[in-house]
């Protein structure tokens, strides 16, 4: 037996979430068994935490948990043994599979990556799908030319899971960051992180009627989309790329194309769900030399499996700071 934060519907369809003592005999099918150590919370964790599951929980009962990391217990699969350290982001697992919201997963073993050498199951997890996915960024941003010397370089959205992450990698390889948030509270934990400055959100938050505006960005990480997206498209320099990894600004794009045909900028789409293997290995091996570990311990915020159903609600609302490191056996 072992715990899990089991999300069970009631007789209006809602769902609540409680901690229940469960079997092995109820995980779903899948090649690995990993005892669970660390999982996190992200935006997706709070849609499936939330009364109708955020229209990405398919069937109940279930565990939820985008992301885990932990060591196998048993595994059919010859890439894995017992004792292996490994974790999980993506797949569509605490979504339509269950997740690491529990001491135990039993999951596919093409989703699993072995851990580096150099990071911890609970670094991992600071990490998660937020911090993957800021790295898949900074990657794609680099594999199209940004390099430190070409200038500033955006991320927005910038106190949350993926811009706190963003904002740490690209100051450690020497990017001046300019970091934009709505929270003037948050600028002593941005420059600790190592943002050379602050832009308010609101400077960014309205669309202009020019199509373009000055050069001002190198490079930018946007977590927002919408408006704010649109008027950062038109403030690139020629060439320049945007990596779009976000929308919690609204999914619409109210913009023109005069800054792809006029400057050349680019728009790159990030995902992290269905990433190919290497893919995946090549960025946790950059998390594990780029992400400087002092500015990952800063922005954790521990929690256990009872905490859950708070922090996906303050997620939803733009609450959590940083990055939330879920202990499932405390």
């Amino acid at each position: 037996m072992f715990k899990a934060l089991v999300l069970e519907q009631n007789d209006e369809g809602l769902a609540a979430a409680s901690i229940e003592e469960i079997g092995e005999d109820r995980l779903p099918e899948g090649d690995v068994t990993v005892a669970v150590e660390y999982s996190t919370v992200n935006y997706k964790d709070g849609l499936c935490l939330s009364p109708k599951g955020g229209g990405l929980v398919r069937k109940y009962p279930h565990v939820g948990g985008i992301d885990f990391a932990g060591t196998v217990e048993a595994s059919d699969d010859p890439r894995y043994a017992p004792g292996d350290k490994v974790v999980l982001t993506g797949w569509r697992v605490g979504e339509v599979h269950w997740g690491g919201y529990a001491q135990k997963a039993r999951v596919k073993a093409d989703w699993l990556v072995p851990l580096p050498e150099a990071l911890t199951t609970r670094q991992a997890m600071a990490v998660g799908t937020a911090g993957f996915t800021a790295m898949l960024a900074v990657m794609a941003l680099e594999d199209h030319g940004l390099t430190p010397d070409k200038g500033p370089v955006l991320v927005t959205g910038a106190a949350g899971g993926v811009g706190s992450v963003a904002t740490a990698i690209l100051a450690h390889l020497g990017y001046e960051v300019a970091a934009v948030t709505g929270r003037p509270e948050q600028e002593a934990y941005l420059k600790g992180l190592g943002a050379a400055r602050i832009v308010p959100r609101e400077d960014l938050a309205e669309t202009v009627k020019r199509p373009m505006e000055s050069e001002t960005w190198a490079g930018c990480v946007d977590a927002v989309g919408g408006k704010m997206l649109a008027r950062v498209l038109g403030q690139m320099k020629y060439g320049a790329s945007v990596a779009a990894v976000g929308l919690a600004g609204g999914a619409e794009l109210p913009a023109t194309v005069i800054p792809f045909l006029l400057r050349a900028v680019n728009l790159l789409g990030i995902d992290s769900v269905f990433q190919p293997y290497e893919n995946r290995l090549r960025a946790w091996e950059r998390i594990a030399t780029d992400l400087p570990m002092d500015k990952l311990e800063a922005m954790i915020q521990p929690a256990t499996l009872a905490d859950l159903p708070a922090l996906g609600a303050d997620i939803l609302k733009g609450k959590v700071k940083g990055r939330v490191v879920v202990d499932v056996n405390a």
